[in-house]
């Protein structure tokens, strides 16, 4: 069950909110982990401050345009940034798709947390913006991803390319699991 507005929503444990530019320097202690950039970069090399602020800029252009996008996790009981994740446009194999994605502080992993945030997204994605549908994907041995996008009842669709490498692709439709 999530509350909230889409800027803000509140999970069972996490509190959601929109991604802005004060977030940099937590967005660059998660995402410049190496337990956690190699399953979300592409090209094999560790990102760049620069590269990982440029990416937070276009996330907040994103919400700017389309009133929706990822969000900041923190825990509900401490406020610690816990993660990133949130709805995002995509284009990938070919189509044009609303991604749900997800990235966890390495700390937290295991407890859960993803498949939380997996179960929001999907909600407030059918529920508060009417999609019928929304994927994911993840690098083919990114078992921990796969398992949470079968937890919130996203299906394997096929193998496919995306930025240059081999990824998995899952999808969800309105009304199904």
């Amino acid at each position: 069950m999530i509350t909230g507005t889409l800027e803000r929503l509140e999970t069972e444990r996490m509190v959601l909110e929109r991604l802005r530019p004060e977030h940099a320097s937590e967005q660059l202690r998660l995402l410049l982990d190496p337990r956690v950039w190699t399953t979300l970069w592409s090209g094999g090399e560790r990102p760049t401050e620069g590269e990982v602020l440029d990416r937070l800029a276009a996330k907040v252009e994103h919400w700017d345009r389309h009133g929706f996008g990822q969000w900041l996790l923190r825990d509900r009981e401490t406020g610690e940034m816990v993660g990133r994740g949130g709805l995002q446009h995509t284009y990938t194999a070919g189509l044009n798709d609303i991604e749900a994605g997800w990235a966890i502080v390495p700390e937290r992993w295991g407890q859960g947390l993803a498949t939380e945030l997996a179960h929001a997204v999907v909600q407030a994605g059918f529920d508060q913006l009417g999609l019928l549908e929304i994927v994911a994907f993840t690098l083919p041995d990114n078992r921990a991803s796969r398992r949470v996008m079968d937890k919130a009842g996203f299906q394997y669709e096929r193998d496919i390319v995306h930025a240059g490498l081999p990824h998995v692709l899952y999808r969800r439709r309105r009304g199904l699991c």
